[in-house]
């Protein structure tokens, strides 16, 4: 068997303008390319495609992307500023040795879920 690695995440979207322009306006990731029903861009080196379903059973909102950043804090604050509503501040949700795990929720115009995390040491560095 050969070495496995995520290819892409697809997202489903109703207006793929609407959607397109959260996830290059909003939340700053690059812009690969766009059509009519699709819009693909580079999250750190994975394709992110967000796409009008094909069929009705990919349609559903299912799968949370967990964008890493450094800050949470100052992203958060970036996004916040930016107009995107958070479900909460950034918290612990793990301490795991000397690393805790920070999260934050929100979600895009086309109610899928997304969350900003951040693992940090264990001394406090994300407070």
């Amino acid at each position: 068997m050969g070495k496995t690695t995520i290819g892409q995440i697809g997202l489903p979207a109703q207006d793929i303008g609407r959607a397109a322009a959260f996830y290059e306006k909003k939340l700053g990731l690059p812009l690969w390319f766009r059509t009519e029903r699709m819009a693909f861009f580079d999250c750190g080196g994975v394709r992110l495609m967000l796409t009008v379903p094909e069929h009705d059973a990919f349609a559903s909102n299912g799968s949370v992307i967990y964008l890493d950043t450094d800050d949470i804090h100052a992203r958060a604050r970036e996004l916040q500023e930016a107009g995107v509503p958070f479900m909460g501040e950034p918290h612990i949700v793990a301490k795991m040795g000397g690393t805790e795990t920070w999260m934050a929720f929100f979600a895009d115009t086309e109610g899928n879920h997304l969350a900003l995390m951040s693992e940090v040491p264990a001394d406090g560095a994300a407070q």
